[in-house]
């Protein structure tokens, strides 16, 4: 798991884990993980995320806009 750089510093997610066919975020203030799976968000919008979150920036907006509900 690593933490998420925030490079913005309003963005809600803490912590991030990258995974060969998956991500998983952590959310300020919410203990439960969220896993976007190749599956359940599609193997485009879960290797973009990889580069976002690595980047530092943009994530949170990224998955409010493409995947918010497509979680696994």
């Amino acid at each position: 798991m690593e933490r998420y750089a925030n490079r913005s510093g309003n963005s809600p997610i803490t912590y991030y884990q990258i995974n060969e066919d998956s991500i998983t975020v952590y959310f300020k203030g919410n203990n439960k993980p969220y896993t976007y799976s190749y599956r359940g968000a599609g193997t485009s919008n879960v290797e973009t995320m990889k580069k976002i979150a690595r980047s530092g920036s943009g994530l949170s907006t990224f998955i409010n806009r493409n995947v918010r509900n497509d979680y696994d």
